[in-house]
């Protein structure tokens, strides 16, 4: 027999923690709730059971936030994309300002007081410039449909439900990405149906729709990759034909044949099948060469803010050694070398530190430089001694965060100022903690990059407090 769950009634909702999830307490209880907003007063029903703290569901709300608003997405609630859909933009900001402070001080033991106000996006909605839809064979079910007692299509191409690898959501329309992305989604998956193409079983690991990537530029420029699961070539042509048929916009098309058991591809063969190999994006006056394994900020318009205030915090002269660590393609590199004497690039991908080169000369940039390695064992003394000790060193590591031997590496170099980027707080508060007996903090600029989420960029200046 099963057992029946916990409900606690009429629980506040007090305010919002990590990764989108809202904080209520019991009897001392922390309790994390999800699609709630600070102001709720709900019924919980509590789902899983920690030593420290529960996890819960609204399953009724006897009143609603002021902070609320009606998301504008029909899948909210059921998508893991836009947690904070049903929340005002206002408090959105409010949120991410506190989660930096927060992870400064409790974290990193910094006084985070003199922390700017956060810099909002001008645009929340159609803002990413690459976006990642999955195929099913096992789409997610609402109540309605399991009611119904029809025989319905379980195929869909969508997004993950949270917690389930093995179910997405059937998109109707994402507003996460401009067009021609959801009418590219529309026209595989129709293409899909009348070729009765299987889609991916994500539990068995098969079926031959498996992965569809968009990536879009300010320019105009449109990049498809399509994932299958295994080789069909007469279908994969057949598809890859239609798309470029029926959507226009397409510049660069490629396929990957991916067997394995997950759909990174970052060791697979991307084909070409149409185009260039890549697509062009500007930031500033620099035109950047995005190619299918590229790392680029997936919001255009706020990564030129972001490098703005990076290269305002290096306060360069045009004197400088510049090292840029995690400097992927080479965006905030190529940026700043008009600023400086010389910009060092260091990156683990090869294919990065390739387009990285590419966009130095087609900018006709002379004075940058890129080393391809793990930036624990390249950033060393062999690199001082052919490039200069740096006098400003940037880093906009990965969400994990530097690895503790690189930050060691960083407090022996003894750079007189350090611009840290991040795109995680907790873990730039983690490393900025192990600078402190070295640098001094002396500027906080969280940037917002993906309105309707939890997640925040920041900025970070440090001066050295002794050579």
């Amino acid at each position: 027999m099963r057992k029946e769950r916990l409900v606690l009634e009429k629980v506040p909702i007090l305010s919002v923690a990590a990764e989108g999830k809202c904080i209520a307490r019991v009897d001392n209880r922390v309790i994390f709730v999800r699609n709630t907003a600070p102001g709720d007063v709900i019924d919980v029903k509590i789902t899983k059971k920690k030593k420290n703290y529960y996890e819960g569901l609204a399953t009724q709300f006897h009143e609603y936030s002021d902070q609320r608003i009606e998301p504008v997405c029909s899948h909210f609630g059921t998508c893991g994309g836009c947690k904070w859909q049903h929340l005002s933009y206002s408090s959105q900001l409010q949120f991410k300002q506190q989660q930096v402070v927060d992870a400064l001080e409790r974290i990193g033991k910094i006084d985070a007081s003199n922390t700017a106000d956060i810099l909002p996006a001008d645009q929340t909605e159609f803002y990413r410039n690459k976006l990642e839809y999955a195929f099913s064979n096992k789409r997610w079910l609402s109540h309605e449909e399991i009611a119904s007692g029809k025989n319905i299509d379980r195929n869909g191409v969508g997004f993950h439900v949270p917690g389930r690898f093995d179910r997405v959501v059937n998109l109707d329309k994402c507003y996460l990405q401009a067009e021609p992305s959801n009418k590219l989604r529309d026209v595989v998956k129709a293409f899909a149906k009348d070729k009765n193409l299987s889609y991916y079983n994500h539990a068995e690991f098969e079926g031959f729709l498996r992965n569809l990537i968009v990536r879009t530029s300010t320019l105009g420029e449109v990049m498809v990759i399509v994932q299958f699961g295994h080789a069909d070539e007469e279908n994969t042509t057949g598809l890859l034909d239609h798309l470029l048929e029926k959507v226009s916009e397409i510049t660069s098309l490629h396929y990957i044949i991916n067997t394995k058991k997950n759909e990174t591809f970052y060791d697979q063969e991307v084909v070409t099948h149409h185009g260039p190999g890549y697509i062009l994006e500007q930031i500033g006056n620099l035109k950047f060469k995005i190619g299918p394994k590229s790392f680029f900020q997936t919001n255009t318009k706020q990564a030129e803010k972001l490098y703005q205030i990076t290269k305002e915090f290096a306060d360069l002269s045009g004197k400088e050694t510049v090292y840029d660590l995690y400097c992927g393609t080479g965006t905030i590199t190529n940026y700043l070398a008009k600023n400086a004497k010389f910009v060092l690039g260091i990156e683990s991908v090869p294919e990065s530190i390739e387009d990285a080169q590419w966009n130095a000369d087609y900018n006709k940039i002379t004075n940058t430089d890129f080393v391809v390695g793990d930036m624990k064992d390249v950033l060393d003394e062999r690199v001082v001694e052919k490039y200069g000790r740096p006098d400003v060193m940037i880093t906009d590591p990965p969400r994990a965060g530097m690895h503790p031997k690189v930050v060691e590496k960083l407090n022996e170099l003894k750079a007189p100022r350090v611009v840290y980027v991040s795109c995680n707080p907790a873990t730039q508060a983690r490393d900025l903690e192990m600078m402190s007996s070295h640098y001094k903090v002396e500027k906080i600029q969280p940037v917002d990059m993906f309105p309707h989420t939890h997640h925040v960029e920041c900025v970070v200046s440090l001066k050295l407090i002794q050579a």
